[in-house]
């Protein structure tokens, strides 16, 4: 259980007691999820949003109505603070979802709050999801429009002002420790060591049913040779963990490990040791993630001559000598055979051979000769990494952290700590080696084959050259690749990583993260990087756009536009705007910003934050909507993106479909999902003429390998066939007798993984006349969506200027009534969760106790 106290409590507001029914029956209905979730519900007395609240036992509606009684009471507001269980959505066939209400099943009637006044009155309150109640763990982007999570947002103070080491600084991973409150400093003689009135009420589930001077400090002899304050340049060594013993990774505020020191020395690192198939790595996958070792540890360190490492573990300490560890072995001995100190507590320790012979890595395309940008791995015989002399040995995969050009690949975000590092080279960089094997992986994008390679470096190897081969001319039949949003890359950065990547066009995206601003000084409206007007070959372009935001309503992508930065970025306050930030401008009125200054909107991460995003594509302001990856390589298109998407496409809105990353970390690379669209023949490649193939909806979307094709006729999948790794072709002839959209979802599955939807084109759309393309039921679900826009615009959205509202709320209401009023014109008559104000309220008439007519039809 825990404690909310998020600041201090108002005196205008006063908690109620009561005493609910969660003790004296078991859960209910209550899903295992929500059961394990209990023991960290808030108890006791707590304050959120400045509202003080006691919470003892708690009511748990499920099957039936629920009563209680409180102390009489006169107020002006009420204020609930709940939750409720998960309701998962169930998809249908290959995976769509339809109708698509979303994971937080907007708009759907989950009870009944009656208020029982002392004079016998009484008055009903209907609580829909998404509106006045969210669920206790909810799927990111789907918020609610009238209620708040229980603790408010908070300012943090910047890194440097905080006791711990700011992060900036952390990313040098060392730390000089040369200045402080006080500083002794150690002459040659000296030997250093670093060492948080109402009666009651009446809970109904929906329709009855369960939803300073001179001061010398010390003085020490030693009797070592050389300088003791030298300390020799890096080396490695492997150690091995007796069984039983576990590895502790954490650094004491000195930056020593527990197990693991050095005392006329230091420690660089020490992780688990990454195991690659090395006997295999011809044959082996590009990206194949290595294993991690549980018991043996690469040790990263530099040293004085007579320094030694002090071990300690579960069997009691020992003190190796570093130089037995580095003493010779024989050149002939195979890497496992070469020379092991035992040390107790551990079963061996293994020098690994350093990384000094310099040398020139090359990588050109078959049939060239020049080299190309491309992205590199190099490793050693024990898994350790080969960093060229100009790129991190250690990546760091956190947000925000790192603009590097490097890309430690990751099974997914939690599992970031085993990772297989990379960078990006323009082709040609310089990199220190060991003796002996190496191992070496080198892509480019798509459309050329990886290769893993094994080299033997010797001490006469000064260069090596790796060659490459296309295996896929798209780009020679008018395909250019997309990534439609990066962040925080510098612009050059990104024009590498691109090309490495085979990626033609980054879309760079300057927002704004609360106080913080990115890539704004990179935006000038004008520029593109790499195109032939600013002196590069035109071949690999760099804009950048910008990503204007809102937490509840959305995001938007606003792309190569030209002329002044469509400003504010953000509104509405966290964890998008700033604290405070009012809602002043609307995602649609962003888009036709955007287009006014002939950009490109895009629909980002589409559906989420999943609100207002629906009346933008109703009002045709949308180019397009995003199927992003962020640094997931193996999860695929993901079903809910398209569920969501073919809603649309079903009510006649042809947005073509387009991929970006929404890299925001080194541990997304570009292009992981991309977008092709097809240039014009009679057009040269440029930006702006990828920004028209776009508006043509000649596009698709891919992760790479394919092995299923899918015909996906208005949503529902019509033929398939089955393609050969390295080679497919053929067409299908389809009969429609209605209007009719069509596209081909493709499947595919890397080695050792599911299958997974690999590539969605941009529909088709063919027009039979008198039969107009709306799908009544993903059409109320659009309408729901925007009704719940209205309703945090009127309720918690932090409330901009009177003529601001006034004018965001009219753009809303004429996004509603354009597609309210095609559903009327073709006989379909709905509900409405919320009702637009002069949207013919005769139709709509509700019952005092807030229920409403059905209409006829």
């Amino acid at each position: 259980m825990s404690v909310i106290h998020d600041g201090p409590s108002s005196a205008h507001f006063a908690p109620l007691p009561f005493k609910g029914n969660a003790g004296d029956t078991a859960p209910l209905g209550m899903t295992g999820e929500m059961s394990a979730a209990l023991s960290d519900a808030p108890v006791g007395s707590c304050v959120s949003w400045g509202i003080p609240f006691e919470i003892d036992e708690a009511v748990i509606l499920a099957d039936r109505p629920v009563s209680i009684e409180i102390s009489p009471v006169r107020a002006r507001w009420l204020v609930f603070l709940h939750t409720s269980d998960l309701r998962p959505v169930l998809p249908g066939p290959g995976g769509i979802i339809s109708p698509m209400h979303g994971e937080g099943r907007l708009a759907e009637h989950a009870a009944d709050y009656v208020i029982r006044y002392t004079d016998g009155s009484q008055a009903r309150a209907a609580i829909r999801r998404r509106h006045q109640l969210g669920a206790f763990r909810r799927r990111w982007g789907e918020n609610c429009f009238a209620a708040v999570a229980h603790h408010k947002p908070y300012p943090q103070r910047a890194s440097h002002q905080q006791t711990m080491p700011s992060w900036g600084w952390s990313q040098t991973r060392v730390a000089s420790a040369d200045d402080g409150p006080w500083v002794n400093w150690l002459w040659a003689w000296e030997n250093p060591h670093p060492d948080r009135m109402i009666a009651g009420f009446r809970f109904e589930p929906p329709n009855g049913r369960a939803a300073g001077v001179v001061m010398i400090s010390a003085i020490s002899a030693g009797d070592v040779i050389d300088l003791p304050l030298r300390w020799g340049p890096r080396r490695k060594a492997r150690l091995v963990l007796s069984e039983g013993e576990t590895f502790r990774p954490d650094l004491d505020r000195d930056g020593l490990l527990e197990q693991i020191q050095i005392d006329l020395g230091q420690v660089i690192s020490a992780t688990p040791r990454l195991v690659y198939p090395n006997d295999d790595w011809q044959v082996t996958y590009n990206n194949q993630l290595p294993e991690l070792s549980s018991r043996e540890i690469l040790i990263e360190y530099t040293a004085h001559p007579a320094a030694c490492f002090h071990l300690s573990g579960a069997a009691g300490r020992r003190i190796v000598p570093v130089s037995e560890v580095e003493a010779p072995a024989p050149s002939e001995a195979r890497p496992e055979q070469r020379r092991r100190v035992e040390a107790a507590a551990f079963t061996g320790f293994h020098a690994v051979a350093p990384a000094a012979q310099t040398v020139t890595l090359r990588v050109v395309e078959r049939g060239r000769g020049q080299p190309v940008p491309v992205k590199l791995h190099v490793h050693g015989a024990w898994g350790e990494y080969l960093a060229p002399v100009d790129r991190h040995r250690h990546l760091n995969p956190s947000w925000f952290e790192d603009y590097s050009v490097d890309f430690p690949h990751v099974l997914n975000w939690e599992d970031r700590a085993r990772f297989h590092a990379c960078t990006y080279i323009s082709g040609e960089t310089m990199i220190k080696l060991p003796l002996g094997k190496i191992y070496i992986e080198v892509s480019k994008g798509f459309e050329i084959r990886p290769v893993r390679q094994v080299v033997e470096v010797t001490p006469e190897t000064q260069e090596i050259e790796i060659e490459l081969e296309k295996v896929l001319p798209w780009r020679e039949q008018g395909w250019v690749t997309a990534d439609t949003h990066v962040h925080f890359l510098s612009p050059m950065s990104a024009m590498l990583e691109g090309a490495a990547e085979g990626v033609n066009v980054i879309n760079l995206l300057a927002s704004q993260w609360g106080e913080l601003m990115t890539n704004v000084g990179d935006f000038d409206g004008h520029n593109t990087w790499g195109s032939k007007e600013a002196g590069g070959d035109g071949e690999y372009l760099v804009r950048v756009g910008t990503e204007n935001r809102q937490h509840v309503l959305g995001h938007i992508s606003l792309l190569g536009y030209r002329g002044q930065i469509i400003a504010p970025m953000t509104t509405g306050g966290p964890d998008e705007s700033a604290l405070g930030d009012p809602v002043d401008v609307l995602l649609t009125e962003w888009a036709r910003q955007c287009r006014k200054q002939g950009g490109l909107v895009v629909a980002p991460h589409f559906p989420n934050p999943r609100a207002e995003h629906a009346a933008a594509i109703v009002s045709g302001d949308v180019d397009a909507i995003e199927m992003t990856s962020w640094e997931d390589h193996y999860s695929g298109i993901d079903p809910y993106s398209i569920s969501d998407w073919y809603r649309y496409l079903n009510c006649g809105y042809l947005v073509p479909a387009v991929g970006g990353t929404d890299k925001m970390a080194a541990i997304t690379a570009v292009g992981t999902v991309r977008t092709y669209a097809r240039i014009d023949p009679r057009t040269e490649f440029s930006y702006e003429a990828w920004k028209e193939a776009i508006r043509r909806g000649e596009t698709f979307v891919t992760y790479g390998p394919l092995t299923r094709v899918d015909l996906v006729v208005n949503g529902e999948i019509r033929e398939s066939v089955a393609v050969a790794p390295d080679a497919g072709g053929g067409h299908w002839s389809v009969k429609v007798d209605r209007s009719a959209w069509l596209a081909l979802l493709v499947r595919g599955q890397r080695p050792g993984k599911p299958e997974i939807i690999a590539a969605h084109s941009t529909p088709v759309m063919i027009t039979v006349a008198g039969t107009p393309l709306l799908a009544a039921a993903d059409a109320v679900t659009i309408l729901d969506q925007i009704e719940g826009a209205m309703v945090y615009l009127d309720t918690v959205g932090t409330r901009a200027a009177d003529r601001a509202y006034k004018r965001m709320r009219q753009a809303l209401v004429a996004a509603h009534r354009t597609l309210h009023n095609r559903m009327h014109q073709q006989g379909h008559y709905h509900e409405h969760a919320q009702t637009p104000s002069g949207d013919h309220a005769e139709r709509h008439r509700g019952q005092p106790d807030g229920r409403r007519n059905r209409p006829a039809g």
